[in-house]
């Protein structure tokens, strides 16, 4: 695997802490100690020695995420070591995601949930595993726990690469305004805040109503301008006490945009397009989620109940045009309609049984249940032109429900020694009930799935992870359901892992993890469709290191970096790379001045990397280098907040994303190309805001 120039000069910033700190720790006879203040460590620097269970488990907070300038609100994910969010379309699309190797497409084999609610849509119109995080207001989540590979008994399906959980705020530490202006007609309004119904100190008592209304518009710089227009909601009623939380939420998003998709790049290099131009300039769509979720927890003693359910309403309407005049027939071109709407139901309990004891020998016991039902009602495929009908595919209704049982026993055999042994069961029932397309059947599928860790240590402030685990990720129900040639129901995944995470210098914490992944089915992105299928086996493997420096109150330093081996396992001689698997990933960034909510003067700048993604199966067609640096410097007082972003300081024309795959330019006969969606290019935004 070919590496880029830049990767040695990368991998010397994670040696800079260790050196800094080296300088620093020696003292030369007559010098004074210096003592240093105490340092509050949160987010992804926290010390999770004795908490984690591998090295490639986290938990980031606000102070992570919204320190950071973001073009899009998809990219509060990047906040995990390693992945990264792009966009090949409008901006109410969900986010191309990319995580150990992995094209996740838009969601496929990573699992994330918002307070138990489910964030991916299986059998979804555009692509099994769809997930919007549009409906998140990133102001209003609290925290972001995340996990990687298939180690963890909660996780099911969708999360072999790894599983993400949204937090949101129960009483936000202080209510805002928020404005936001800039170039190419941004616009972002915000009012959120907390209004206290019950304040009892003495008993613990705290209620409250949380409430968040947000509106946001964005043309872009596309020659055809977006129009995204974005209208977020939340109501959240709680009740906590020293002992038991219970809360009662209500979310609503709706977003309607015009897509710029990805273009041949052979009509940018002979001048033909314009980089951000369209051979479609009807594309786009609009969605829209209203969610309830009620969760409850309580404690008694050594013992903890939590429980969530929810109901969610979602629809899509998507009209894409990737190949232009491909398809046989009339001149009609290409545009395709992906429709659907669904109601989702379900929820999550488990029990813990904490520092349980036998013949001398502690366990923590955690058992779970999970279900959830998708109703989906009018799913299907069209082919459009000028967002008009004139030919259906295929549309079906359908009913998919699922079922998993999980169990977990951590084990504490000696004080520097404990295992985590754990096995989940999972039942799918998959149903059609109406279909335009014949011979469609009904099935049930079941899959078990073992798990273990051990921890050894921490010795010198640091311990050691052995991880291994299978897991699955589900197929479409209409491909499950087909009488001729169905797709499996459960593909199973396994995954190993060895890592190490250190504290040994105080202000420095550093994950170290090496891992292997195996799918007996890939899911691979079709150009001409849209969407994804169910493809060869796959195998990968990789290493990833991360970072956290906070020598000081104002200032702080990160870097991230994985680099991956993905390959199909059983696919013939030459086709055996993973088109859009990124093999080199790095991200870093500097915070100075005032952090969290510290009065002053504040900046901040981040790098994002990624290179030498193979586009097509022999590996001989690849897609250009891509870096994004955005930076930010601002102002905070007690009552408000000034600050500006320039997001793509560099200015460069690089790619959010590529692919390889045949089309036909109206006027020009079918080749195979490079398929571009630019990066968004230099621009300034500014935010005011006020709390209260």
């Amino acid at each position: 695997m070919a590496l880029p120039r830049f990767l040695p000069s990368l991998c010397s910033l994670f040696l800079l802490p260790v050196s800094l700190h080296a300088q620093t720790s020696g003292t030369k006879p007559g010098d004074q100690p210096t003592e240093m203040g105490e340092i509050v460590i949160e987010g992804k620097a926290q010390d999770l020695l004795g908490i984690a269970y591998s090295a490639s488990k986290g938990h980031a907070t606000q102070a992570d995420f919204l320190s950071r300038p973001m073009l899009r609100r998809g990219e509060i994910i990047e906040t995990i070591p390693g992945m990264i969010a792009t966009q090949h379309a409008g901006g109410g699309k969900a986010n191309q995601y990319f995580l150990r190797g992995f094209n996740l497409d838009h969601g496929t084999d990573f699992a994330m949930s918002l307070d138990g609610m489910p964030l991916n849509m299986r059998t979804h119109a555009h692509g099994q595993g769809y997930t919007d995080l549009n409906p998140l207001i990133p102001e209003l989540v609290e925290s972001l726990d995340y996990s990687k590979g298939t180690y963890t008994a909660a996780d099911g399906d969708l999360s072999t690469a790894g599983s993400a959980n949204f937090r949101l705020w129960d009483h936000m530490p202080q209510g805002m305004v928020k404005l936001e202006f800039g170039e190419y007609n941004y616009y972002r309004t915000l009012l959120a805040g907390t209004l206290p119904l019950v304040a009892d100190a003495e008993h613990g008592v705290q209620q409250g109503l949380t409430y968040a209304l947000e509106q946001n518009y964005y043309d872009g710089p596309w020659d055809v301008p977006e129009e995204f227009n974005r209208w977020n909601g939340l109501l959240r009623w709680f009740k906590n006490d020293d002992d038991t939380k219970l809360s009662v939420t209500l979310m609503g998003y709706r977003g309607t945009w015009t897509s710029t998709d990805q273009i041949p790049s052979t009509l940018v290099q002979d001048g033909t397009l314009n980089r951000y131009g369209t051979l479609d300039p009807t594309a786009g769509g609009e969605s829209e989620r209203y969610s309830l979720n009620i969760a409850f927890e309580q404690r008694n003693g050594n013992e903890v109940t939590r429980a969530n359910l929810y109901g969610i309403y979602y629809i899509l309407d998507l009209y894409s045009n990737f190949t232009y005049e491909l398809a046989p027939g009339p001149p009609t071109g290409d545009q395709f309609q992906q429709a659907e709407q669904r109601w989702v139901v379900g929820g999550n309990v488990s029990h813990s049984w904490e520092k349980l004891e036998l013949l001398g020998i502690k366990s923590d016991i955690t058992v779970g249940l999970q279900t959830r039902t998708d109703f989906i009602n009018g799913i299907g495929l069209w082919q459009t032109q000028q967002r008009n009908r004139h030919t259906e595919i295929r549309q079906d209704d359908i009913m998919e429900s699922s079922v998993g049982l999980y169990g977990e026993v951590v084990t504490h055999w000696l004080p520097k020694f404990k295992t985590v042994i754990g096995v989940r069961g999972d039942l799918f029932f998959f149903e059609p009930q109406k279909s335009t397309v014949a011979g469609q059947d009904g099935s049930v599928a079941g899959i078990v799935s073992p798990k273990f860790s051990a921890v050894f240590g921490p010795w010198h402030e640091t311990e050691l992870y052995l991880n291994f685990g299978t897991g699955f990720h589900s197929n479409d129900a209409r491909g499950v359901t087909a009488q001729i040639d169905p797709a499996d129901a459960l593909v199973r995944t396994m995954g190993a892992e060895i890592g190490i995470r250190t504290q040994a210098i105080k202000t420095v914490t550093t994950t170290l993890s090496l891992f292997w992944l195996q799918s007996d089915s890939e899911l691979v992105y079709v150009g001409d469709a849209g969407t994804n299928e169910p493809g060869p086996g796959s195998e990968r493997f990789g290493i990833e290191v991360a970072s956290y420096w906070r020598p000081s109150s104002w200032f702080s330093a990160d870097g991230e970096m994985a680099l991956t081996r993905a390959r199909f396992v059983d696919a013939p001689a030459g086709s055996e790379y993973i088109p859009n698997s990124i093999p080199v990933m790095f991200s870093g960034g500097i915070n100075l001045g005032a952090q969290g909510n510290a009065t002053g003067w504040f900046a901040a700048s981040r790098v994002r990397i990624f290179a030498n993604s193979p586009l097509e199966e022999s590996g001989t067609v690849r897609g250009r280098d891509s870096m994004l640096v955005n930076a930010t410097v601002g102002y905070r007082r007690k009552g408000w907040e000034a600050a500006l972003d320039c997001l793509n300081l560099l200015g460069r024309d690089d790619n959010d994303i590529s692919y390889y795959y045949e089309s036909q330019v109206p006027g020009r006969p079918a080749a195979f190309d490079t398929h571009i969606h630019p990066m968004e290019p230099r621009m300034f935004r500014a935010r005011l805001t006020f709390h209260f």
